[in-house]
């Protein structure tokens, strides 16, 4: 479902990040949330992906899925 979506307890001590690498998805969720554009996240860390900060939100919104419960 999130193929780059990566975790290993020797990158970022286990925290989501992009592909491996050393971006945990909660950054780029942030800069997203303060405006960022794709581009200017793209600019900044030149080893990413568009599919990258797509996927990063995706899985934001999967985490922040709710439960509801009814009375």
């Amino acid at each position: 479902m999130f193929d780059r979506i990566t975790f290993d307890s020797r990158i970022m001590g286990g925290r989501a990040c992009i592909r491996g690498m050393r971006i945990p998805v909660s950054v780029i969720v942030g800069q997203i949330a303060h405006g960022s554009t794709f581009a200017e996240i793209l600019k900044e860390y030149p080893d990413l992906e568009k599919e990258d900060i797509r996927q990063a939100i995706e899985y934001a919104a999967w985490l922040a899925q709710e439960e509801v419960h009814t009375n």
